[in-house]
């Protein structure tokens, strides 16, 4: 984009449009001279694709480690993690309740310890 072409977004003026460095994303911003204001005519998104969250997903739910899944797409493992825990949250979301008795008739325990005090070991009497 040439500045000459370029106008201000905020009072339309074309006169004079500088360019004021880049944004993270790696865009350019501008400046106008006559409000003062930085602005990003075409500005790129940040981020990764759809396609490599959801490709993550699908190997972690492989059995692929975050660190393996980061290696092999290129992204941070730290990134994977957080893709991993946004979708946990949706699904408990989305999870649809049991249905609770209003009061329990039978209970059945399997196995249960209890120890009172303290737990005796083997070689102490």
């Amino acid at each position: 984009m040439n500045t000459a072409t370029v106008s201000c977004p905020y009072c339309g003026s074309s006169v004079r449009q500088t360019k004021h460095g880049k944004t993270p994303s790696g865009s350019q911003r501008y400046h106008c001279p006559a409000c003062q204001r930085l602005y990003t005519p075409v500005p790129k998104p940040q981020g990764y694709p759809p396609e490599t969250r959801h490709l993550a997903l699908k190997l972690y739910l492989e059995g692929n480690s975050f660190r393996a899944i980061g290696r092999l797409l290129s992204v941070h493992a730290q990134s994977v993690a957080n893709w991993g825990n946004a979708y946990q949250a949706k699904l408990k979301e989305q999870a649809p309740t049991l249905p609770r008795p209003e009061q329990v008739e039978t209970g059945e325990l399997d196995e249960l310890y209890t120890f009172i005090g303290s737990k005796k070991t083997a070689g102490s009497t």
